[in-house]
């Protein structure tokens, strides 16, 4: 969240109540696994640099284009030329590609200097990339499209061309700008701005372990979304090893095993955060249960927001919400704030390291002990926009602070997430406010398409909503090698085009693809988080054409994880 136009409007002393969904993995369901599973090993990833690349054009001037440090694309009609079209070509040699690999994602990354308005298409093509000054050929049927060109790394996903080892040539050809845009090439003098075809993939085909050795899974998912009963009594905490393993149905989508950090081995957890108030009782199963209903599946996270007091649901979580939540299969992503919401007091980080509020975190870090499996723990989301609580090296030192005295208290199933806005206007804080990487498990952050609720008559689509930070963090390396989570995302709609915010969740599991890294998307669906108006409502379901949209891009494979949360 955000306080400068970019996110939402100041905070008030009433607490932020914010859904939150923890799985509890236990022993019991073991049995249900079946000895005929084909478990998927971890993910992994290959970074491929391009074995020729080159200009196809019939612009006599152009020279070798194979060898320049630059690559141009133009339409038809380009700097006044009616025969002036440039393509960039690009070929890559995929050779390390197991045998065994499925679901394998590819994504092209070239870098641009400048932003421009235009679309640029990448196509499967023919051309010989090293040929000095090949033509532009047809194009065969698009695989991506960017909207859009921004200064830095522009990202298609090609997954299509990417059935096996062999080569792979994309072209890249552009409409809706009438003079050429340059794109760095393999030849270019700084490696780290060179093309690159990322690939990531789950290897199967390893044989199932017996239901005596297996690892604990979670319990077979019912058909569909239940309201929640009745809290049942706490069952004995045993912290059970959190890796399920999938279930015995096989297809696109469903994913293998789970780290210990609550990684999935592919594809992404879908999550959801949905208020409640006074007037519903502040019945927060209930009010997740009911979008569950509308959306007809279950979420994998549940995410609410908790506070300092250490008493009633607000300080004393889980509460008995969220552990009939995470009875039910769901993981819960707790985001502790140091405030208290009843009375808007703000607490500052150089309390928290020192010791003053030592027995609320070890009181918290017991019963997260003892909730019985892993669970998201975030410790002040969003720090950049919170001056009053201390600098950032005070919040860097009350994160590790509080980590510690989890650690001391045994509550090793914490999985750690750090949660930045991702805003641009302080990029130059972020390397300042990361813990480190032994103090964190998860990065994430908080990306919004505001459109004019926040004054501005920019539209965004999914993937330019959640592609600037995830490029910055790429090319500053925060976080390196750390899965990431848009720990609240969302959309405004159009009011000038009533199916553009269907389209917009439509559109969203491809972006997500695109951005392999991101391992979980959670959806704020809050009217209050910005001002309610005729022409700005983020939540997803205000009316049927957006409702429809998420519920579709809820039923992506991509997000389906099987477990017992999405089924």
């Amino acid at each position: 969240m955000s306080r400068h136009g970019v996110h939402r409007l100041p905070r008030s002393g009433r607490p932020r109540r914010k859904a939150l969904a923890l799985g509890v993995i236990g022993a019991s369901v073991v049995a249900g696994i079946v000895a005929t599973m084909m478990p998927l090993l971890a993910a992994d990833d290959l970074a491929i640099q391009p074995v020729a690349d080159t200009t196809a054009t019939r612009v006599p001037q152009d020279g070798d284009n194979a060898v320049k440090s630059t690559l141009a694309t133009c339409p038809a009609r380009c700097d006044g030329n009616n025969r002036g079209t440039r393509d960039a070509v690009i070929r890559f040699a995929v050779t390390t590609l197991p045998a065994t690999a499925v679901n394998v994602r590819a994504t092209l990354r070239v870098h641009s200097w400048r932003t421009f308005t235009a679309t640029v298409t990448a196509h499967g093509s023919p051309v010989d990339a090293a040929a000095a000054r090949p033509a532009p050929v047809a194009p065969s049927p698009a695989v991506d499209t960017v909207t859009g060109v921004r200064s830095g790394f522009n990202e298609w996903d090609v997954s299509r061309l990417v059935t096996g080892n062999g080569s792979v040539t994309v072209s890249l050809a552009q409409t809706g700008l009438e003079t050429r845009i340059y794109w760095a090439s393999a030849e270019n003098r700084d490696p780290e701005l060179r093309p690159r075809l990322l690939i990531t993939y789950d290897l199967g085909g390893r044989p199932a372990p017996t239901p005596s050795t297996a690892r604990p899974a979670p319990p077979t998912p019912s058909a569909a979304p239940s309201t929640p009963a009745k809290p049942s009594p706490t069952v004995s905490p045993s912290r059970p090893a959190p890796r399920p393993t999938p279930s015995a149905s096989t297809g696109a989508g469903r994913c293998g095993e789970v780290s210990p950090e609550l990684v999935p081995s592919c594809g992404a957890w879908w999550g959801m955060y949905s208020p409640t108030s006074a007037a519903d009782g502040w019945d927060h199963g209930q009010a997740v249960a009911e979008v569950e209903e509308q959306v007809g599946r279950k979420f994998d996270i549940v995410h609410r927001y908790h506070d300092f007091s250490n008493a009633g649901s607000n300080g004393a979580f889980p509460d008995t919400y969220q552990r009939e939540q995470m009875r039910d299969g769901r993981l819960m992503f707790f985001a502790w704030e140091s405030r208290i919401f009843s009375t808007g007091k703000v607490l500052t980080w150089a309390d928290v390291y020192g010791g003053r509020y030592d027995a609320t975190i070890d009181a918290v870090a017991g019963r997260i002990r003892d909730a019985g499996g892993p669970v998201f723990l975030g410790f002040d989301h969003e720090p950049e926009d919170e001056p009053e609580k201390g600098s950032d090296a005070e919040f860097v030192r009350a994160w590790r602070y509080v980590h510690d005295r989890f650690a001391a208290a045994g509550a090793d199933n914490a999985v750690w997430v750090w949660t930045m806005m991702g805003w641009s206007g302080h990029y130059d804080r972020y390397a300042g406010l990361y813990p480190g990487d032994r103090y964190v498990d998860w990065v994430a952050y908080d990306p919004y398409n505001f459109h004019v609720c926040n004054g501005s008559k920019v539209w965004k689509s999914p993937s330019d909503t959640i592609g600037n930070f995830y490029r910055w963090l790429d090319e500053h390396g925060i976080g390196a090698g750390k899965p990431r989570m848009l720990a609240e995302f969302g959309t405004n709609f159009d009011a000038a085009d009533p199916g553009a915010k269907r389209r917009w969740f439509e559109e969203f599991p491809a972006a997500l693809k695109a951005h392999p890294k991101i391992k979980a998307a959670i959806y704020f669906n809050s009217p209050g988080m910005t001002t309610t108006t005729p022409t700005c409502n983020m939540t997803m379901n205000h009316d049927a054409a957006a409702l429809a949209g998420f519920t579709r891009a809820g039923q992506d494979g991509y997000l389906r994880q099987p477990t017992r949360g999405s089924r």
